[in-house]
Protein backbone atom coordinates (compact mmCIF):
# COMPACT_ATOMS: atom_id res chain seq x y z
CA UNK A 1 0.00 0.00 0.00
CA UNK A 2 3.00 2.47 0.66
CA UNK A 3 6.63 1.87 -0.28
CA UNK A 4 7.46 1.95 3.34
CA UNK A 5 5.09 -1.44 3.98
CA UNK A 6 6.03 -2.72 1.10
CA UNK A 7 10.08 -3.02 2.44
CA UNK A 8 8.68 -5.05 5.48
CA UNK A 9 8.10 -8.95 4.22
CA UNK A 10 5.31 -10.68 5.91
CA UNK A 11 4.46 -13.41 4.99
CA UNK A 12 1.04 -14.21 3.43
CA UNK A 13 -1.03 -17.20 3.22
CA UNK A 14 -2.55 -18.59 -0.01
CA UNK A 15 -5.92 -17.78 1.59
CA UNK A 16 -5.32 -14.14 2.04
CA UNK A 17 -3.55 -13.04 -1.07
CA UNK A 18 -6.87 -12.35 -2.96
CA UNK A 19 -8.38 -10.17 0.01
CA UNK A 20 -5.04 -8.46 -0.12
CA UNK A 21 -5.51 -7.60 -3.87
CA UNK A 22 -8.83 -6.45 -2.95
CA UNK A 23 -8.15 -4.18 -1.05
CA UNK A 24 -5.09 -2.90 -2.75
CA UNK A 25 -7.61 -1.83 -5.55
CA UNK A 26 -9.76 -0.23 -2.87
CA UNK A 27 -7.12 1.82 -1.61
CA UNK A 28 -5.97 3.06 -5.13
CA UNK A 29 -9.64 4.06 -6.03
CA UNK A 30 -9.95 5.49 -2.81
CA UNK A 31 -6.36 7.07 -1.47
CA UNK A 32 -7.10 10.74 -2.94
CA UNK A 33 -10.53 11.41 -2.28
CA UNK A 34 -9.78 10.09 1.55
CA UNK A 35 -6.53 12.41 1.80
CA UNK A 36 -8.27 15.33 0.60
CA UNK A 37 -11.22 15.15 2.87
CA UNK A 38 -8.20 14.72 5.93
CA UNK A 39 -6.35 17.53 4.65
CA UNK A 40 -9.35 20.23 4.27
CA UNK A 41 -9.91 18.87 8.27
CA UNK A 42 -6.34 19.15 9.52
CA UNK A 43 -3.81 20.24 7.07
CA UNK A 44 -1.76 18.77 4.34
CA UNK A 45 1.90 18.32 7.23
CA UNK A 46 -0.45 15.62 8.90
CA UNK A 47 -2.82 14.55 5.90
CA UNK A 48 -0.53 11.57 4.56
CA UNK A 49 0.45 10.10 8.06
CA UNK A 50 -3.98 10.08 8.75
CA UNK A 51 -4.53 8.68 5.34
CA UNK A 52 -2.43 5.99 6.13
CA UNK A 53 -3.52 5.32 9.84
CA UNK A 54 -7.40 5.30 8.06
CA UNK A 55 -6.38 2.59 5.52
CA UNK A 56 -5.02 0.72 8.19
CA UNK A 57 -7.64 0.74 9.99
CA UNK A 58 -10.16 -0.27 6.96
CA UNK A 59 -8.04 -3.20 6.14
CA UNK A 60 -7.72 -4.81 10.14
CA UNK A 61 -11.71 -4.27 9.82
CA UNK A 62 -12.67 -5.41 6.13
CA UNK A 63 -14.18 -8.56 7.21
CA UNK A 64 -16.56 -6.62 9.14
CA UNK A 65 -17.92 -4.24 6.09
CA UNK A 66 -21.36 -5.62 5.67
CA UNK A 67 -21.78 -3.98 2.08
CA UNK A 68 -24.78 -2.03 3.52
CA UNK A 69 -23.51 1.17 2.24
CA UNK A 70 -21.30 2.08 -0.55
CA UNK A 71 -16.89 1.58 -0.02
CA UNK A 72 -16.46 4.91 -0.42
CA UNK A 73 -19.28 5.99 2.67
CA UNK A 74 -17.67 3.33 4.87
CA UNK A 75 -14.00 4.34 4.25
CA UNK A 76 -15.39 8.12 5.05
CA UNK A 77 -16.89 7.27 8.14
CA UNK A 78 -13.60 5.52 9.66
CA UNK A 79 -11.35 8.87 8.19
CA UNK A 80 -14.17 10.96 10.04
CA UNK A 81 -13.29 9.24 13.32
CA UNK A 82 -9.68 9.29 13.00
CA UNK A 83 -10.16 13.28 12.12
CA UNK A 84 -12.03 13.69 15.81
CA UNK A 85 -9.43 11.59 17.29
CA UNK A 86 -6.80 13.98 16.24
CA UNK A 87 -8.75 17.11 16.81
CA UNK A 88 -9.11 15.50 20.55
CA UNK A 89 -5.57 14.86 20.74
CA UNK A 90 -4.81 18.51 19.72
CA UNK A 91 -6.97 19.91 22.58
CA UNK A 92 -5.37 17.97 25.06
CA UNK A 93 -1.75 19.25 23.75
CA UNK A 94 -3.62 22.63 23.23
CA UNK A 95 -2.72 22.56 19.74
CA UNK A 96 -4.57 24.85 17.22
CA UNK A 97 -6.56 22.67 14.94
CA UNK A 98 -6.10 24.35 10.85
CA UNK A 99 -8.98 23.45 8.72
CA UNK A 100 -8.85 24.43 5.48
CA UNK A 101 -5.48 24.91 4.84
CA UNK A 102 -4.70 23.68 1.57
CA UNK A 103 -8.14 25.02 0.10
CA UNK A 104 -7.41 29.16 0.36
CA UNK A 105 -8.67 29.95 -3.02
CA UNK A 106 -10.95 27.68 -4.93
CA UNK A 107 -13.25 28.27 -8.34
CA UNK A 108 -16.30 25.82 -8.19
CA UNK A 109 -19.24 25.75 -10.29
CA UNK A 110 -22.63 23.85 -9.74
CA UNK A 111 -25.03 22.94 -12.30
CA UNK A 112 -28.45 23.52 -9.18
CA UNK A 113 -26.60 27.55 -9.63
CA UNK A 114 -27.05 27.70 -13.25
CA UNK A 115 -23.38 27.28 -13.72
CA UNK A 116 -22.41 30.32 -11.32
CA UNK A 117 -18.50 30.75 -10.94
CA UNK A 118 -17.90 31.85 -7.89
CA UNK A 119 -14.30 32.26 -6.32
CA UNK A 120 -13.85 31.90 -2.67
CA UNK A 121 -11.34 32.32 -0.57
CA UNK A 122 -12.33 29.62 1.30
CA UNK A 123 -10.05 29.88 4.88
CA UNK A 124 -12.40 33.22 5.49
CA UNK A 125 -15.70 32.09 3.55
CA UNK A 126 -15.96 28.48 5.20
CA UNK A 127 -15.83 30.20 8.64
CA UNK A 128 -19.04 32.01 8.13
CA UNK A 129 -20.89 28.56 7.57
CA UNK A 130 -21.96 26.15 10.54
CA UNK A 131 -20.39 22.94 10.60
CA UNK A 132 -22.65 21.11 8.61
CA UNK A 133 -23.12 23.49 5.41
CA UNK A 134 -18.94 23.69 5.76
CA UNK A 135 -18.93 19.93 5.71
CA UNK A 136 -21.74 19.28 3.00
CA UNK A 137 -19.41 21.89 0.90
CA UNK A 138 -15.90 20.32 1.43
CA UNK A 139 -17.09 17.16 -0.02
CA UNK A 140 -18.87 18.18 -2.56
CA UNK A 141 -15.92 20.46 -4.39
CA UNK A 142 -12.59 19.11 -2.43
CA UNK A 143 -13.69 15.39 -2.10
CA UNK A 144 -15.42 15.03 -5.08
CA UNK A 145 -18.76 13.28 -3.50
CA UNK A 146 -21.92 13.28 -5.37
CA UNK A 147 -25.50 14.22 -3.82
CA UNK A 148 -26.11 10.78 -3.41
CA UNK A 149 -22.50 9.88 -1.21
CA UNK A 150 -23.30 13.66 0.52
CA UNK A 151 -26.67 12.04 1.44
CA UNK A 152 -25.57 8.84 3.07
CA UNK A 153 -22.69 10.28 4.89
CA UNK A 154 -24.22 12.93 7.17
CA UNK A 155 -27.64 10.99 7.46
CA UNK A 156 -29.72 13.30 5.07
CA UNK A 157 -32.09 13.26 2.04
CA UNK A 158 -30.43 13.79 -1.75
CA UNK A 159 -33.02 16.73 -2.04
CA UNK A 160 -32.49 18.35 1.48
CA UNK A 161 -28.57 18.08 0.39
CA UNK A 162 -29.17 19.91 -2.32
CA UNK A 163 -31.18 22.76 -1.03
CA UNK A 164 -28.79 22.89 1.65
CA UNK A 165 -25.57 23.36 -0.39
CA UNK A 166 -27.53 25.67 -2.77
CA UNK A 167 -28.73 28.18 -0.21
CA UNK A 168 -24.87 27.82 1.26
CA UNK A 169 -23.35 28.55 -2.06
CA UNK A 170 -25.69 31.87 -2.00
CA UNK A 171 -24.70 32.87 1.13
CA UNK A 172 -21.11 32.89 0.11
CA UNK A 173 -21.56 34.70 -3.06
CA UNK A 174 -23.55 37.23 -1.32
CA UNK A 175 -20.64 37.52 1.15
CA UNK A 176 -17.81 37.56 -1.50
CA UNK A 177 -19.75 39.61 -3.96
CA UNK A 178 -18.86 38.87 -7.34
CA UNK A 179 -15.86 37.09 -8.88
CA UNK A 180 -14.07 39.09 -10.83
CA UNK A 181 -14.60 42.31 -7.93
CA UNK A 182 -12.63 39.51 -5.37
CA UNK A 183 -9.80 38.55 -7.57
CA UNK A 184 -9.61 42.32 -8.61
CA UNK A 185 -9.55 43.17 -4.65
CA UNK A 186 -7.63 40.43 -3.70
CA UNK A 187 -4.69 41.68 -5.80
CA UNK A 188 -4.71 45.36 -5.25
CA UNK A 189 -4.19 44.46 -1.89
CA UNK A 190 -1.39 41.91 -2.72
CA UNK A 191 0.86 44.06 -4.76
CA UNK A 192 1.66 47.88 -5.54
CA UNK A 193 3.08 49.13 -8.23
CA UNK A 194 5.64 52.53 -8.50
CA UNK A 195 7.10 54.54 -10.81
CA UNK A 196 10.61 54.95 -10.01
CA UNK A 197 11.18 57.52 -12.87
CA UNK A 198 11.95 60.85 -10.87
CA UNK A 199 11.59 63.05 -13.79
CA UNK A 200 8.30 61.19 -14.82
CA UNK A 201 4.14 62.90 -15.10
CA UNK A 202 1.65 60.38 -15.84
CA UNK A 203 1.22 60.44 -19.15
CA UNK A 204 -0.71 57.85 -21.64
CA UNK A 205 2.36 55.41 -22.07
CA UNK A 206 2.59 54.52 -18.32
CA UNK A 207 -0.80 54.08 -17.64
CA UNK A 208 -0.73 51.78 -20.35
CA UNK A 209 2.10 49.86 -18.63
CA UNK A 210 -0.10 49.94 -15.37
CA UNK A 211 -2.93 48.65 -16.80
CA UNK A 212 -0.76 46.06 -19.16
CA UNK A 213 0.95 45.16 -16.21
CA UNK A 214 -2.25 44.22 -13.51
CA UNK A 215 -4.06 42.60 -16.23
CA UNK A 216 -1.23 40.35 -16.45
CA UNK A 217 -1.04 39.90 -12.56
CA UNK A 218 -4.87 39.22 -12.20
CA UNK A 219 -4.38 36.28 -14.81
CA UNK A 220 -1.64 34.39 -13.38
CA UNK A 221 -1.38 35.62 -9.47
CA UNK A 222 -4.36 33.46 -8.12
CA UNK A 223 -3.44 30.73 -10.15
CA UNK A 224 0.13 30.88 -9.08
CA UNK A 225 -1.26 31.40 -4.82
CA UNK A 226 -3.01 28.56 -5.52
CA UNK A 227 -0.89 26.02 -7.21
CA UNK A 228 1.88 26.81 -4.23
CA UNK A 229 -0.50 26.74 -1.82
CA UNK A 230 0.66 29.88 0.13
CA UNK A 231 -0.85 33.55 0.47
CA UNK A 232 2.29 35.82 0.92
CA UNK A 233 3.58 37.07 4.29
CA UNK A 234 3.38 40.47 3.15
CA UNK A 235 2.32 43.13 0.55
CA UNK A 236 4.75 43.18 -2.20
CA UNK A 237 5.84 46.69 -4.32
CA UNK A 238 6.50 46.41 -7.99
CA UNK A 239 9.17 48.94 -9.28
CA UNK A 240 9.25 49.79 -12.49
CA UNK A 241 12.60 51.89 -13.57
CA UNK A 242 12.78 53.95 -16.70
CA UNK A 243 15.57 52.28 -18.68
CA UNK A 244 18.21 49.15 -18.21
CA UNK A 245 20.89 51.71 -16.97
CA UNK A 246 18.83 53.32 -14.28
CA UNK A 247 17.65 49.86 -13.30
CA UNK A 248 21.16 48.18 -12.94
CA UNK A 249 22.35 51.00 -10.76
CA UNK A 250 19.45 50.65 -8.78
CA UNK A 251 20.26 46.92 -8.03
CA UNK A 252 23.79 47.22 -7.45
CA UNK A 253 25.12 45.66 -11.05
CA UNK A 254 25.81 48.43 -13.00
CA UNK A 255 27.60 46.22 -15.62
CA UNK A 256 25.12 43.34 -15.89
CA UNK A 257 24.73 41.85 -19.36
CA UNK A 258 21.24 43.62 -21.25
CA UNK A 259 18.92 40.67 -21.11
CA UNK A 260 19.18 41.01 -17.39
CA UNK A 261 15.98 43.19 -16.52
CA UNK A 262 14.38 42.13 -13.53
CA UNK A 263 14.89 41.13 -10.18
CA UNK A 264 13.64 40.57 -6.64
CA UNK A 265 14.57 41.22 -3.31
CA UNK A 266 12.35 41.36 0.37
CA UNK A 267 9.33 42.18 -0.67
CA UNK A 268 10.41 44.15 -3.74
CA UNK A 269 10.33 43.11 -7.42
CA UNK A 270 12.41 45.54 -9.59
CA UNK A 271 11.80 45.65 -13.26
CA UNK A 272 13.24 48.00 -16.42
CA UNK A 273 9.86 49.70 -17.41
CA UNK A 274 7.72 47.99 -20.30
CA UNK A 275 8.43 50.90 -22.74
CA UNK A 276 12.49 50.87 -22.13
CA UNK A 277 13.35 47.36 -22.22
CA UNK A 278 16.66 47.42 -24.36
CA UNK A 279 18.22 45.39 -27.19
CA UNK A 280 17.02 42.10 -26.00
CA UNK A 281 13.40 42.57 -24.35
CA UNK A 282 10.26 43.62 -25.66
CA UNK A 283 7.40 45.11 -24.13
CA UNK A 284 5.84 41.74 -23.60
CA UNK A 285 8.62 39.78 -22.44
CA UNK A 286 9.04 42.22 -19.85
CA UNK A 287 5.54 41.79 -18.29
CA UNK A 288 5.68 38.16 -19.01
CA UNK A 289 8.39 38.44 -16.82
CA UNK A 290 6.97 39.85 -13.60
CA UNK A 291 5.13 36.44 -13.45
CA UNK A 292 8.23 34.68 -13.33
CA UNK A 293 9.33 37.17 -10.63
CA UNK A 294 6.58 36.96 -8.41
CA UNK A 295 6.71 33.21 -9.17
CA UNK A 296 10.40 32.96 -7.50
CA UNK A 297 9.72 35.01 -5.22
CA UNK A 298 6.43 33.42 -4.10
CA UNK A 299 8.74 30.20 -3.60
CA UNK A 300 10.92 32.22 -1.60
CA UNK A 301 8.63 33.52 0.76
CA UNK A 302 7.44 29.50 1.36
CA UNK A 303 10.89 28.57 1.97
CA UNK A 304 13.88 31.48 2.25
CA UNK A 305 16.73 28.55 1.43
CA UNK A 306 15.26 26.86 -1.73
CA UNK A 307 17.86 26.52 -4.10
CA UNK A 308 18.37 28.66 -7.07
CA UNK A 309 17.47 26.00 -9.70
CA UNK A 310 14.17 25.63 -8.15
CA UNK A 311 13.06 28.89 -7.64
CA UNK A 312 13.87 30.07 -11.77
CA UNK A 313 12.64 26.55 -12.87
CA UNK A 314 9.49 27.57 -11.18
CA UNK A 315 9.38 30.67 -12.18
CA UNK A 316 10.64 30.17 -15.99
CA UNK A 317 7.80 27.67 -15.87
CA UNK A 318 4.89 29.93 -15.19
CA UNK A 319 5.83 32.67 -16.80
CA UNK A 320 6.13 30.43 -20.53
CA UNK A 321 8.19 33.10 -21.32
CA UNK A 322 11.45 31.21 -22.16
CA UNK A 323 11.52 29.73 -25.68
CA UNK A 324 12.24 26.27 -26.69
CA UNK A 325 14.54 27.47 -29.37
CA UNK A 326 16.46 28.59 -26.29
CA UNK A 327 16.47 26.01 -23.77
CA UNK A 328 18.27 23.71 -26.42
CA UNK A 329 20.26 26.13 -27.62
CA UNK A 330 21.61 26.59 -23.96
CA UNK A 331 21.82 22.52 -22.98
CA UNK A 332 22.11 20.29 -25.67
CA UNK A 333 25.63 20.73 -25.97
CA UNK A 334 26.05 19.84 -22.20
CA UNK A 335 23.97 16.87 -22.37
CA UNK A 336 25.04 15.59 -25.81
CA UNK A 337 28.52 15.89 -24.17
CA UNK A 338 27.36 14.53 -20.65
CA UNK A 339 28.26 17.19 -18.68
CA UNK A 340 24.69 18.27 -17.19
CA UNK A 341 25.33 20.35 -14.20
CA UNK A 342 24.69 19.32 -10.80
CA UNK A 343 21.57 20.57 -8.83
CA UNK A 344 24.48 21.79 -6.41
CA UNK A 345 26.60 23.60 -9.51
CA UNK A 346 22.69 24.89 -10.40
CA UNK A 347 22.48 27.21 -7.05
CA UNK A 348 25.66 29.35 -8.43
CA UNK A 349 24.76 33.34 -8.05
CA UNK A 350 26.81 34.74 -10.24
CA UNK A 351 26.81 35.32 -14.25
CA UNK A 352 28.09 31.91 -14.66
CA UNK A 353 24.28 30.65 -13.81
CA UNK A 354 23.72 32.31 -16.95
CA UNK A 355 26.70 30.76 -19.15
CA UNK A 356 26.18 27.51 -17.95
CA UNK A 357 22.67 27.20 -19.20
CA UNK A 358 21.28 27.72 -15.62
CA UNK A 359 18.01 28.90 -16.97
CA UNK A 360 17.75 26.54 -19.36
CA UNK A 361 18.63 23.54 -17.29
CA UNK A 362 16.49 24.53 -13.83
CA UNK A 363 13.40 24.74 -16.73
CA UNK A 364 14.15 21.75 -17.71
CA UNK A 365 14.28 20.59 -14.27
CA UNK A 366 11.01 21.58 -13.22
CA UNK A 367 9.74 19.82 -16.14
CA UNK A 368 10.63 16.31 -15.43
CA UNK A 369 9.84 17.03 -12.24
CA UNK A 370 6.30 17.65 -13.37
CA UNK A 371 6.93 14.54 -15.56
CA UNK A 372 7.21 12.38 -13.23
CA UNK A 373 5.57 13.22 -9.96
CA UNK A 374 2.61 15.22 -8.72
CA UNK A 375 1.83 18.82 -7.58
CA UNK A 376 1.87 17.12 -4.09
CA UNK A 377 5.22 15.75 -4.25
CA UNK A 378 6.31 18.82 -5.35
CA UNK A 379 4.95 21.63 -2.93
CA UNK A 380 6.57 18.89 -0.54
CA UNK A 381 10.04 19.66 -1.71
CA UNK A 382 9.54 23.54 -2.20
CA UNK A 383 8.96 23.44 1.85
CA UNK A 384 11.93 21.20 2.68
CA UNK A 385 14.74 21.33 -0.54
CA UNK A 386 16.92 19.22 1.18
CA UNK A 387 14.84 16.03 1.34
CA UNK A 388 14.76 14.55 -1.63
CA UNK A 389 14.05 11.22 -0.48
CA UNK A 390 10.65 12.76 1.45
CA UNK A 391 9.20 13.96 -1.70
CA UNK A 392 10.59 12.09 -4.31
CA UNK A 393 11.04 8.59 -2.37
CA UNK A 394 15.07 8.43 -3.97
CA UNK A 395 18.10 10.34 -3.25
CA UNK A 396 19.09 13.74 -4.58
CA UNK A 397 22.40 11.35 -6.81
CA UNK A 398 19.60 9.12 -7.76
CA UNK A 399 17.10 11.81 -8.85
CA UNK A 400 20.16 13.75 -11.00
CA UNK A 401 20.85 10.60 -12.97
CA UNK A 402 16.95 9.92 -13.37
CA UNK A 403 16.50 13.55 -14.37
CA UNK A 404 19.91 12.99 -16.68
CA UNK A 405 18.18 9.84 -19.01
CA UNK A 406 14.70 12.46 -19.10
CA UNK A 407 17.19 14.97 -20.84
CA UNK A 408 18.77 12.38 -23.04
CA UNK A 409 15.78 10.96 -23.83
CA UNK A 410 14.24 14.41 -24.81
CA UNK A 411 16.70 15.55 -26.92
CA UNK A 412 16.06 12.50 -29.12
Amino acid sequence: MSRAQDKTKIPVLPEEQEHIQHFEEIYNQYQERIRKYIAVKTNSAVADDLTQQAFLKAMENFHLFKHNSSIFTWLFKIAQNIVKNEYRKRSRNKEIVHEVIDFQSQSISLDIVKDVDIRLDISAALAQLNELDQQIISLRFFVDCTLLDISKIIGMPESAVKNRLYRALNKLKIALKEWGDITIMSIKELISIVDKNEASTKNDGMNKVYHDLFEELKSNVERILTTYRHRPSQKITIEIYPDLSTFHQAVGEPDAPNWFMGTYEHNKIRIVSPLNPGPEHTYQSVLRHTISLFTMWLVNDINALAPKWLTHGLGGHEAKQMSQEYIKYSTSESIRNEAVPSFQALTNDTWEFERMGGYGFSYLIVEFLLHSYSSDELNKFIRDATDFHGAFQVSEAELHAMWVQYLKSRLC
